[in-house]
């Protein structure tokens, strides 16, 4: 069997980046399987203020791997998108797994799918990471409609996204699936109801010096970490406020914060055009329908306004592969206080530490974490709520042991098979 990732390569940073490789390398591991990635040279408009390569990892995650790599979509060049159509097409694949993830995408990737849908046998799932994201706009979803609205199946991490999905296409039928299997016929287009699994991407180091590295980083008894790109949706500013809060009675706790901010920094100074950010801030707000400009999100000056600097630990910056698990050996929880979350890459990072999580009770953290055994809950509405679950993380700590068993269920291995399976490819 022959199939296709389509998705951003190792080269970019990013979750949806290590989802991709994560999944081709896990189709990988069948000897009947020829596995290509087809991936973007270009994901986004040139206008962006942003780098969205990562520069800084020495190894990507397809080394050592069979997987077939090719870059060659640019979102700026539509002539690239029928030359990645007629790659897909040459390599005469069974089925071509595409990973949704932004709807600026949209226009490219409905004319992609379109055309494999129309000239090919292959079937075309769509994987999808999010379908409403953190804002709602006529053309977002006209967008969003476009490129998912001619694949044979979906994939999603979450029922938030399985009702999405539904809510995008409402004079259409689907079927949710839940088990493993043949897709049904004749009954609506499959919604495949899976799960983000967890990364064995970053694994723990057995040969580091957890406590050297607190020292260093000046780091007190008790670390909570936020992790990963800092976007307003999640949540950073709520665990700022939060985390004050606890340190006016606790002095042995701290914060660590590791993460490059999304619209700020090095990015944005190396690509300052007043045009392009004038340009790009109002295509924003127009496709979001908001004037809320994520290029305006600091959270991270609530640190020092908050009197908080000494017992917090700032990276801000993108953090690179090979030094990721640092920050998870020397911590004893992940916060995860987002507002409206489909499905949390981070979280899966953290289960394969062993980690427990803390979460709002929002998206599909309802579904991942059950409250008291493998994390702690909170309400996204309440601060207080927020100020007891890292108190009771302290008072009463999740054994690792259930973070652990909880997490059994959700391996790359059993997330691939569901999906073949599913598609009428036995493994």
């Amino acid at each position: 069997m022959r199939i296709v990732v389509f998705g951003p390569g190792p080269v970019f940073k990013g979750g949806i980046a290590n989802f991709s490789a994560s999944l081709a390398r896990a189709l990988d591991v069948y000897p009947e399987a020829e596995v290509h990635m087809v991936s973007w040279t270009r994901q986004y408009p040139f206008f962006i203020p942003r780098d969205f390569v990562d520069r800084k990892s020495k190894h990507d995650f397809l080394e050592g791997s069979g997987v077939r790599l090719h870059y060659v979509a640019d979102w700026n060049s539509p002539l690239s998108w029928h030359r990645t159509y007629r790659l897909i097409a040459s390599l005469e694949p069974d089925m071509v797994i595409i990973q949704w993830y932004a709807p600026v995408q949209g226009i490219a990737v409905g004319y992609l799918s379109r055309k494999l849908v129309h000239h090919t046998s292959a079937r075309v799932v769509f994987d999808m990471h999010y379908a409403h994201r953190y804002y709602h706009a006529p053309l977002y979803k006209f967008l969003t409609r476009f490129g998912v609205g001619k694949g044979h199946a979906y994939v999603v991490h979450s029922y938030k996204t399985a009702c999405d999905v539904k809510e995008l296409f409402p004079g259409e039928d689907f079927c949710l699936v839940e088990e493993p299997g043949a897709l049904p016929e004749g009954q609506g287009k499959p919604v495949l109801k899976l799960f983000h699994p967890v990364y064995d991407l970053y694994v723990p180091d057995e040969q580091f010096d957890v406590a050297a590295q607190k020292q260093a980083w000046h780091l007190k008894e008790h670390v909570f970490l936020f992790f990963g790109f800092i976007y307003k949706y999640k949540g950073l500013h709520h665990l700022i406020r939060a985390f004050a809060e606890l340190a006016k009675t606790r002095q042995d706790v701290s914060l660590l914060i590791a993460g490059e901010s999304a619209w700020q920094g090095e990015n944005r100074k190396r690509h300052r055009n007043r045009f392009a950010t004038w340009l790009m801030g109002g295509l924003k707000s127009w496709i979001r329908g908001s004037t809320d400009d994520e290029a305006e999100y600091n959270p991270l000056g609530l640190i020092e306004e908050l009197g908080i600097s000494a017992q917090v630990c700032l990276v801000n910056e993108f953090i690179p592969n090979e030094e990721v698990h640092k920050y998870f050996q020397v911590s004893d929880a992940i916060v995860l206080f987002y507002e409206q979350p489909n499905s949390s890459g981070v979280e899966s990072i953290a289960y394969n530490f062993r980690m427990p999580i803390l979460a709002t009770r929002v998206g599909h953290f309802n579904e991942t974490v059950r409250d008291g055994f493998n994390g702690y809950l909170c309400d996204l509405d309440d601060p207080q709520s927020m100020v007891q679950v890292l108190e009771k993380s302290l008072i009463h700590p999740i054994q690792r042991e259930n973070v652990w068993r909880a997490s059994q269920a959700l391996s790359w291995q059993t997330y691939v098979r569901s999906l073949l399976e599913s598609m009428g490819m036995k493994p």
